[in-house]
């Protein structure tokens, strides 16, 4: 297994956009970020981890401005924290290893894969090609592709 976790190093790395989402619990701005309108297949993780997230397989339009997908493409990589802030309640959804706010889930997704949207904040995010998986040491997730219908 390979060993995701935040490392000084990976936080320096970071723009200020993505320091403020994923270490500050801020959310980019809708409809103005990298992957909300991407649809290249491939495996979206940690930015600060690598910890493997989403697969483009599980990614859906909501119309909501932020990339949704319908689940994790390995649940034990998302956590799922109780947030009370800024005068709502809703389901927090943060990486186990890199402790990353990636954003929310909510019960308003696509029924036919679940009913979950999970709306997480590009800045959170790194995408990797399917073609770059192995190469990028992901190989074990091209599985989930090549098992899809």
């Amino acid at each position: 297994m390979a060993d995701y976790r935040k490392t000084a190093q990976a936080l320096a790395r970071l723009t200020p956009l993505q320091y403020r989402v994923t270490q500050e619990s801020a959310t980019e701005h809708p409809f103005d970020n990298a992957f909300n309108d991407h649809h290249e297949t491939g495996l979206y993780v940690d930015i600060v981890s690598g910890e493997p997230l989403f697969t483009s397989l599980d990614k859906f339009d909501s119309h909501c401005g932020w990339p949704s997908f319908s689940k994790p493409a390995d649940a034990s990589n998302v956590v799922e924290t109780h947030d009370a802030s800024h005068g709502m309640v809703r389901t927090e959804v943060r990486s186990r290893h890199g402790d990353s706010h990636l954003g929310h889930v909510f019960d308003d997704g696509p029924r036919d894969r679940g009913g979950l949207r999970y709306c997480i904040n590009s800045a959170s995010l790194r995408f990797i090609a399917l073609a770059d998986l192995e190469k990028e040491g992901y190989g074990e997730y091209l599985r989930l592709f090549h098992d899809h219908p």
